[in-house]
């Protein structure tokens, strides 16, 4: 069609707009990416909070599941915190968790760059068919030397400057995420200022926005289940939907089996924006420990990060869901636990009966 917005190098890629979010800390693996792939889709690594040994052992495993194309996330390195003395009272605060739990709480300045260096010059060197940055914008060096070795590049935004910010880099396209997203919202700065309630843009106005402001692709995320929301952010402009919460339930998701049950548990019945497990405002369900310590979370990540993460995997392993980051979007009780080439599947069908249905509006609007 004249008016496709799929007709750029990212989109060509992969013949159906789905693109598999990367989810850090375990629930983006290569089984999943692959059966995305495999399926049509666009499957990702999330190269967040692995080592690069782990990131190069995890994309040699992807590349013998499939030949078809795929992304590897990186985190761009962060700032210190503004406030190292609020580190340490929210340190005070979650003692007497660390004790319930039997976990020290870790290190804070453990390094706030997640080897970005290491992982790009990896990159570089076994190129990949894309690669997406989130927390930042890469230099034009980066971008040039990635686009040098045949790697699309796109950058996570969540306004119009940051997507301005992305094509003076050079990206091949951005990734517009909406604050209906599940986990870490990717903005550029992180602002203690952008906590007020009502904050942050919806996806289909942002969507508009930086569509208006520049001239690249532009990939949709935030609270996207279904085909027929698919199909309206294709409509408005999208070349392709990012859906991440979308595929925590399926199998090949690492996500942990008390995760996956409670995207539609009913004691679990909302998401909320919080700091309390990173430092930095992300989306998950809301559980004890977002309820308690929420509001005292200083921003500061990677610190807080750091220092709650043996906490939390001491939680996870006791299968504790009060007491870890339940990351989800607000779309999460629309979860299917479907394997995910099934799921892509029947997000494509539902698209294409979505379509169909516009289609057949629109004409009887004008006989």
């Amino acid at each position: 069609m004249a008016n496709d917005p799929r007709g750029s190098a990212l989109a060509d890629l992969f013949p159906l707009p789905i693109v598999q979010a990367p989810m850090a800390g375990g629930p983006s693996t290569p089984a999943l990416a692959a059966a995305v792939s495999e399926a049509g889709g666009l499957g990702f690594l999330a190269a967040g909070y692995r080592t690069p040994e782990v990131m190069r052992a995890e994309i040699a495993e992807l590349r013998t599941l499939t030949s078809r194309p795929f992304g590897v996330n990186l985190f761009m390195p962060q700032p210190p915190p503004a406030d190292p003395a609020a580190v340490a009272a929210y340190a005070d605060r979650l003692a007497a968790e660390a004790t319930r739990y039997g976990a020290p709480l870790g290190d804070p300045d453990q390094g706030a760059d997640d080897a970005y260096d290491a992982k790009l010059a990896l990159l570089l060197d076994d190129p990949v068919p894309v690669v997406s940055f989130t927390f930042g914008c890469p230099s034009r060096t980066d971008v040039d030397a990635l686009a040098a070795v045949g790697t699309l590049t796109v950058v996570t935004v969540t306004s119009a400057a940051e997507a301005l910010a992305a094509q003076e880099a050079g990206a091949d396209a951005v990734c517009v995420q909406g604050i209906e997203a599940g986990g870490h919202q990717g903005t550029h700065h992180d602002d203690p200022r952008a906590d007020a309630p009502g904050a942050g843009a919806g996806l289909l106005p942002l969507l508009a926005e930086v569509r208006e402001a520049v001239r690249l692709p532009v990939v949709a995320a935030g609270g996207l289940m279904r085909g027929a929301q698919i199909a309206a952010v294709l409509a408005a402009g999208a070349c392709a939907a990012q859906l991440g919460t979308a595929f925590l339930a399926c199998p090949e998701s690492g996500a942990r089996p008390f995760h996956k049950r409670a995207l539609t548990d009913p004691a679990f019945p909302r998401t909320e924006l919080t700091r309390a497990f990173s430092g930095r405002p992300a989306r998950g369900l809301v559980n004890r420990f977002l309820r308690e310590h929420g509001p005292y979370a200083p921003a500061a990540y990677p610190q807080v990060h750091h220092l709650t993460s043996g906490m939390r995997k001491a939680a996870a392993a006791a299968g504790d869901a009060q007491a870890v980051n339940l990351w989800a979007g607000q779309g999460h009780r629309l979860a299917r636990e479907l394997p995910a080439a099934a799921l892509v599947g029947v997000l494509a069908a539902e698209l294409d009966a979505a379509r169909a249905a516009s289609v057949c509006t629109n004409r009887g609007s004008t006989s």
